[in-house]
């Protein structure tokens, strides 16, 4: 009976380590599922707070994609661009010289005809806008960085090359390595020649990079360009380092025909709007009137801190349309 015993105990003896470990690898197996399930629910979760940009998920996914996606193409190239043409000012229109008195015509000769005096062009205030309906053609900026494709969108849709949707200023920012340079922006990505480069890939040719050295000049040139062309001009406001898109101006007289003509103000369409800016302020609606004061705080010098552009820094850069719209 006492070896009959002891059988039986070394016989549950034996099994219990058998159950233990049953119930190890169930505890383990149900840890794995929980991990799992929440790895999913996490994945589910956080994918939909980056598509509904929930506490600002999707853009930091995208600054986040942005600095790989830099990091993996190298260096901006050295790619050959139009080069910036610096614009000397023009001396002032002259006024109209008096007509002039014939002489006599010689004895026997027929008495020469005078000829018609060209009436002149009458010096008044102009105030012009190509844009009717600014909310229409806006695009704010997906990412703070991405003023310049957010403008090159504003640009299109005003020159009726497509909606400025979310979905365009995306394609256009996605394709910045077809047109970035180095001598264009040290840091790569979007410079002033990227801008009119996209511009031109999209059906809108003819914008260039325009130099001016002193504030007057360069609005005065963007007017001229504006009215003489039917088409919106780029500002490189903030030194430089955001995009304003001037859909209009006012001026003492018209800049197509006054050489000495002053810009007043202009009609910009700030793709910060309507965020706020810790430095700059306020962003202003699109197409809202920026006086003289507001053109002397924010259009101001290029001067970049990534490194010099020697025919910029100092001066005022615009991307100018050239070609008349059609």
């Amino acid at each position: 009976m006492e070896r009959h015993r002891l059988d039986i105990q070394r016989r549950r003896a034996a099994r219990y380590p058998r159950l233990r470990s049953e119930r190890g690898r169930s505890r383990r197996k149900t840890a794995l599922i929980a991990i799992l399930v929440l790895g999913l629910v996490g994945g589910a979760l956080g994918g939909a707070a980056i598509a509904t940009n929930t506490l600002g998920a999707g853009v930091l996914y995208q600054r986040f994609v942005a600095k790989v996606d830099r990091f993996l193409a190298g260096p901006p190239p050295d790619r050959v661009v139009d080069p910036d043409v610096l614009v000397t000012p023009e001396p002032a229109s002259p006024s109209p010289s008096p007509t002039s008195t014939l002489p006599p015509a010689a004895s026997g000769q027929p008495q020469p005809t005078a000829r018609p005096t060209p009436t002149p062009v009458p010096r008044v205030a102009v105030d012009v806008d190509v844009v009717k309906n600014h909310d229409a053609v806006f695009a704010h900026e997906i990412d703070k960085d991405w003023c310049a494709p957010a403008g090159v969108t504003i640009v299109l849709a005003i020159m009726g090359k497509g909606a400025p949707t979310d979905a365009r200023e995306r394609e256009i920012a996605s394709r910045v390595r077809e047109w970035e340079s180095y001598s264009d922006s040290h840091n790569g990505e979007w410079g002033p020649s990227a801008m009119a480069l996209a511009l031109n890939a999209y059906g809108v040719p003819g914008y260039k990079v325009r130099i001016y050295e002193t504030r007057a000049d360069a609005l005065r040139g963007a007017a001229k360009a504006i009215i003489t062309t039917r088409s919106p001009a780029i500002l490189l406001a903030w030194r430089g380092a955001h995009t304003w898109v001037m859909s209009g101006f006012r001026a003492n007289a018209d800049p197509a025909v006054f050489d000495d003509a002053k810009v007043s103000g202009t009609y910009i369409l700030d793709p910060w709007f309507p965020w706020n800016s810790s430095i700059w302020g306020q962003s202003d609606p699109p197409g809202t009137f920026q006086n003289a004061q507001s053109m002397i705080d924010n259009f101001l010098p290029w001067q970049r801190p990534e490194g010099t552009y020697p025919r910029r820094d100092g001066n005022f850069i615009v991307v100018e349309p050239t070609i008349p719209r059609s």
